[in-house]
């Protein structure tokens, strides 16, 4: 009974992540047929043509980007035998090609996975995930990153991504062209109105690419899962302590470490934490991660923690921690 839940809700996952990326790229189709025949051919085309482009070679590039703003260096065995040994084993389990060992100084703790063709894939961890969790709540989060590579979770996003960029750009333009004159010349307020249309579709298409980028999250929550020893266990302690952590760095500093440019590769969003350790806060008083991880299991999610939910990149917290024991 217990295997056809776990099925039903793998079935369910998958077709939540078609039927978003279909959405998206039907409602993208149809508007962007319509502009076509309403305002000209060559000059949208020139700009999705750009716009695609340029987010091609940004993830070509991304891996040299990333390791500049995050201060990341590749280790290897010598250097750090137990993370590196941890990486090795975990990929052969996942059926993956082994990816590049990465350390990220930063002081919060957290994880990614990147890469490209040119840089190739690359799991990094923060040295603060090191200095704050244990080796087994490391290896969960290692195996959580190792399973946005398997599911190329990077390029499904980026091919997201480029969709409300094309349209943002086109409306910026159309606006833009209206504003300085070549509205009133040709059409009279016609462009700006569309330009407004292909903004709000720029903000709908970015509502879905959160969504998509929340069922990604819980598709790598399960392939640790499925590929650590009592990996439910350990991950849902590690996203406990990750969140507070986090949540408690932010308010010591006024400052704090800049992570949030590619927040959605984290393994959870720091620019959720102020408002995740508000539901943990008072929590924290138990000894020990299990009895904390046993309490937020405990919590309702409010109307309001459904709502800041529709715009970040990741789950929330508590529905995150008690998806991970359906699993």
């Amino acid at each position: 009974m217990r295997l056809k839940v776990k099925e039903m809700s793998l079935i369910k996952l998958h077709m939540s992540v078609i039927g978003t990326l279909t959405l998206m790229i039907a409602l993208s189709t149809l508007f962007f047929v319509i502009l076509l025949n309403i305002v000209g051919v060559s000059s949208l085309l020139s700009i999705g043509i750009l716009v695609v482009l340029f987010n091609i070679a940004q993830w070509l590039f991304a891996p040299y980007l990333i390791g500049a703003l995050y201060k990341v260096k590749e280790v290897n065995r010598s250097k750090s035998p137990k993370l590196y040994n941890m990486v090795e084993k975990l990929s052969n389990r996942a059926g993956i090609k082994m990816p590049k060992v990465m350390l990220a100084n930063i002081n919060i703790p957290n994880a990614f996975a990147y890469g490209s063709p040119i840089g190739g894939n690359r799991v990094a961890v923060t040295s603060g995930l090191l200095k704050e969790l244990e080796e087994e709540e490391v290896e969960a989060v290692v195996g959580h990153e190792l399973g946005h590579l398997k599911h190329r979770d990077v390029q499904i996003m980026m091919f997201a991504s480029v969709l409300p960029a094309i349209f943002y750009f086109m409306g910026y333009s159309l606006m833009m062209s209206s504003f300085y004159g070549g509205g009133r010349r040709e059409g009279g307020a016609a462009p700006a109105l569309i330009g407004m249309l292909c903004m709000l579709l720029y903000w709908v298409l970015s509502l879905f690419v959160l969504g998509l980028s929340r069922l990604r999250e819980y598709y790598a929550d399960r392939e640790s899962i499925s590929i650590v020893n009592d990996g439910a266990r350990k991950l849902s302690e590690a996203l406990a302590k990750i969140v507070s952590s986090t949540g408690k760095y932010k308010m010591r500093h006024k400052q704090p470490a800049s992570v949030g440019s590619f927040k959605s590769l984290f393994i959870e969003d720091p620019d959720r934490s102020s408002s995740d350790i508000v539901q943990l806060s008072k929590l924290r008083r138990f000894s020990s991660d299990r009895q904390l991880v046993q309490k937020i299991l405990t919590k309702e999610v409010t109307l309001m923690d459904r709502i800041q939910e529709v715009f970040s990149t990741h789950p929330n917290i508590v529905k995150r921690i008690k998806a991970m024991q359906k699993v």
